[in-house]
């Protein structure tokens, strides 16, 4: 079963996550790295656009529920694979040689909201869904690497606010601190902007993806060195 699939629209790639709250687990890690893979090899494709499928979300984040299962089964291995799929995923949205526009037409809570960090421009509807890190009330600590590319799309002040309160964010709000390009009114508009912003997009893919390696070197150097101290261990909840 696709819980994250893609299709062509003109030289539009969209990636849709299906899966209703779009939960991350493995095997969205696994489905979203097949989908970048898929996308790179189609080189008529000029930008992505990514969204959801559901009514109310986006994406709700890591599934926690599969998380702590994982730990009382002790399948840490699974766990391990999971988290430097994410990783993999977040550098290669960091490194996209093709901008990545996000299209959160409802709920981006945690890694749903960190996943649009990622992204290059992110536009939100204003009539459905809130934009938060709520990691400060449910004992996930962010990793140094999610902190060094959330700075990017949000100003250090209120990204500041946001990860010690957990406080929800609306469209109209994130539009004012140049969060996200533009507050839609509708999920209709929504991805109607979000595609045309996409179409003004004819940039050559290897200068596109070099200014891109230089810009975010830090930020995938943070990454990188997080693994050892982080995900090996699996230090990733707090009890």
């Amino acid at each position: 079963m696709k819980i994250v699939q893609w299709e062509k629209q003109n030289d539009i790639a969209v990636i849709t996550m299906c899966n209703e709250a779009n939960r991350q687990n493995l095997v969205f890690a696994e489905q979203m790295n097949q989908c970048l893979d898929q996308i790179l090899e189609e080189k008529t494709i000029f930008s992505i656009v990514l969204t959801s499928s559901d009514e109310k979300n986006f994406s709700q984040g890591i599934d926690v529920e599969w998380l702590k299962q994982k730990l009382i089964d002790q399948d840490y291995n699974s766990i391990k694979t999971f988290m430097y799929g994410m990783n993999t995923i977040f550098k290669r949205l960091l490194l996209m040689p093709i901008p990545v526009i996000a299209a959160i037409n409802g709920h981006a809570f945690g890694n749903g909201a960190i996943l649009s960090c990622a992204c290059d421009f992110r536009f939100m509807r204003k009539d459905k869904g809130f934009f938060c890190f709520p990691e400060v009330d449910v004992n996930i600590p962010f990793l140094p690497g999610m902190i060094a590319f959330v700075r990017k799309a949000i100003p250090e002040y209120l990204f500041n606010d946001m990860l010690l309160s957990g406080r929800r964010l609306t469209a109209t709000e994130l539009e004012l601190k140049n969060v996200i390009v533009s507050a839609s009114e509708n999920h209709e508009e929504l991805l109607g902007q979000a595609m045309a912003y996409a179409g003004t997009y004819k940039k050559r893919r290897p200068i596109f993806g070099e200014l891109k390696k230089r810009k975010h070197k830090e930020i995938i150097r943070v990454i990188e060195e997080e693994d050892p101290e982080y995900i090996e261990p699996l230090n990733l909840m707090m009890d």
